[in-house]
C-alpha cells in the first residue's frame, strides 16, 4: 500500500515535513510495511521556503539586508541547486512581523531588502526565482526593492527618493541605467493569492494600508501617490498595468515585478505542488494525507490543502486530512475534495500547550494511528491491496 503524505505547516508549531513524519510515525504503529512517501507543501507563504530546501534537497543562504525600518538585519532564502532556483520570502526582509505595532508607518517602511535578497541569489548563480509576496509591512510600490536592483527612481533635482511610500511622493524621474545587467536572465514566479489592483477603493491602500499602520488622511495620499508611479511606469514601460489582478499584492510589490522584471503572478500553492511534482506522485497513491494547523472555511478557497485533494481527485484516490483546530464551516472542505478531516487535539488544553511542538507531534501520530486503524478496518487486510 502507498501512502502520500503531503500536509502544510503547523503555523507557529511545526513544519510541513515535521507534520508529515509525526502522520508517518502513527501509520506504523498500525503497519510497518506500509510504504510513506513524504513531500513538502506550502502555499508560497510561511514555511515556503523550509519546504523546498528539506524537500528538494536545497540549502539555506543567509544575508544581512535592509530589514522594513532601514535597519540591518539577517534574514534567510532558499537555493534548489540542481535548477539554480532562489526561493524566497519577502517577508523575511519586509513584513509586517518584523516591525512592532507601535512602530507601523508604511510612509516609511521599504522593500529595499527584498531586491538584496535577490540580488544575492543572482551572485550565486540564480536565475530561476520563486517569490511568496504575502505579510508585507510596505506600500512603496516595490520601488525599495527595485532599487536594490539597480534602478534610479530620483526626485526633481535627480537625487535618489527617501525610503517607503514616502519616496514616492517625491518621485520624478525613473531611469534603468544602472540595472544589474543579470536581471534580463531572471524569470520569476511570484506566488501571489491577493487579487487587489494596484489603485482605487480595491487597491492596496485602500484595503491593505490599514493593517501597516495608515490613517484615513496616508491611504488617500498613498493611493494618489502610486497612481502617479503608474502613470510614469506606463511612459516607460507599456505594458505596465495597475489594473491587473496582483498588481497591489504586497503594498504594489505585484506592480514592481510585473513592469520591471520577467515575471508571472501565480497561485502559491499551485507553484508549490508543480515544482514539487506531488501530482506524479499522486498518480501511484492509494491513499492521500493532507492538512494544515487551522482547518476551517478559507481552506476550500484554494489553500494548500484544497490543491492537494484537488489533484487527489483527479486520480480518483481518497483524500483524508488532519488539522490542529477544525471550524464549523470546515465542512465546505468536504465539496472540495477532502473525503473526511480529523482534528487532532486529544485532552482540553490551553492555546500554547496544543501549539507546544512536542504535544502537536504526539497528537497528531496518535491521531494518525487510530484513523489509519479504522481505514484499514473498512479497507480489508493491507495485503490485498
Amino acid at each position: 500500500m502507498n501512502v502520500v503524505i503531503a500536509v502544510d505547516s503547523f503555523k507557529g508549531c511545526l513544519t510541513s515535513l515535521e507534520a508529515g513524519a509525526s502522520i508517518a510515525e502513527g501509520i506504523r504503529r498500525v503497519d510497518t510495511n506500509v510504504k510513506i512517501l513524504i513531500r513538502p507543501l506550502a502555499d508560497g507563504g510561511e514555511g515556503t521556503v523550509e519546504a523546498f530546501v528539506n524537500g528538494l534537497n536545497g540549502i539555506m543562504e543567509k544575508v544581512t539586508v535592509t530589514g522594513p525600518l532601514g535597519t540591518q538585519i539577517t534574514c534567510e532564502y532558499g537555493i534548489v541547486e540542481r535548477t539554480k532556483t532562489a526561493v524566497i520570502e519577502m517577508s523575511k526582509a519586509a513584513g509586517l512581523t518584523l516591525v512592532l505595532p507601535e512602530k507601523r508607518n508604511p510612509l516609511y517602511t521599504t522593500t529595499y531588502g527584498v531586491g538584496q535578497m535577490i540580488k544575492h541569489a543572482i551572485s550565486k548563480g540564480c536565475r530561476r526565482f520563486l517569490v511568496g509576496i504575502g505579510g508585507s509591512a510596505t506600500n512603496d510600490g516595490g520601488i525599495g526593492m527595485l532599487q536594490a536592483l539597480g534602478f534610479d527612481f530620483l526626485d526633481a533635482s535627480g537625487n535618489p527618493v527617501p525610503f517607503g511610500a514616502i519616496g514616492l511622493k517625491q518621485l520624478s524621474i525613473i531611469r534603468q541605467d544602472h540595472v544589474l545587467p543579470e536581471l534580463s536572465e531572471c524569470e520569476f514566479r511570484i506566488a501571489c493569492d491577493v487579487t487587489n489592483p494596484l489603485c482605487g477603493p480595491r487597491g492596496c491602500s485602500a484595503v491593505f494600508g490599514p493593517q501597516k499602520g495608515a490613517d484615513s488622511s496616508m491611504i488617500e495620499d498613498m493611493d494618489r501617490w502610486l497612481h502617479h508611479y503608474a502613470c510614469m511606469a506606463q511612459e516607460m514601460i507599456p505594458k505596465a498595468d495597475p489594473l491587473h489582478a496582483g498588481t497591489g499584492a504586497a503594498g504594489g510589490l505585484g506592480f514592481a515585478f510585473l513592469t520591471f522584471t520577467n515575471a508571472v503572478l501565480e497561485s502559491g500553492v499551485k507553484i508549490v505542488l508543480k515544482e514539487t511534482k506531488l501530482e506524479t506522485y499522486i498518480q501511484k497513491a492509494d491513499l492521500v494525507i493532507t492538512g494544515e494547523g487551522r482547518l476551517d472555511g478559507q481552506t476550500s478557497m484554494g489553500k494548500a490543502p484544497v490543491g492537494v485533494a484537488i489533484l487527489g481527485k483527479k486520480y480518483r484516490k481518497p483524500v483524508i486530512a488532519f488539522a490542529g483546530s477544525v471550524t464549523r464551516d470546515a465542512v465546505d472542505c468536504n465539496c472540495h475534495g477532502i473525503d473526511a478531516f480529523f482534528p487532532i487535539l486529544r485532552t482540553v488544553a490551553t492555546l500554547e500547550e496544543a501549539m507546544e511542538p512536542e504535544n502537536a507531534k504526539r497528537n497528531l501520530a496518535d491521531t494518525a494511528e487510530q484513523v489509519f486503524r479504522l481505514w484499514t478496518t473498512t479497507r480489508g487486510p493491507i495485503d490485498g491491496y
